[in-house]
């Protein structure tokens, strides 16, 4: 379970950069931007196999653990931005 996490984390934050780019290039419905991050996930996930000696089936789980954590993410940090400036205004 450890490698599974450890590789999430590493792919998290390059799921959050793709979807970024899709967003900026691609007129994409705002409600299918957490199944998308999850396909990139996955994607990565299966692609990563050059990389590192984890099993396949832990690497498709840590690329979907990885998609939906980015969406989670940037959602997160995106509210906590705007109530920081919403504070600041007050």
């Amino acid at each position: 379970m450890e490698e599974v996490m450890t590789f999430a984390s590493i792919i998290s934050p390059i799921v959050i950069a793709l979807v970024q780019l899709i967003k900026k290039t691609v007129t994409v419905n705002n409600r299918y931007l957490p199944l998308i991050s999850f396909l990139i996930g996955f994607l990565i996930g299966f692609l990563a196999w050059p990389f590192t000696e984890v099993d396949v089936v832990l690497r498709l789980w840590a690329g979907g653990f990885a998609g939906l954590a980015a969406s989670g993410l940037y959602s997160l940090g995106k509210k906590t931005i705007s109530n920081n400036n919403s504070e600041k205004a007050a």
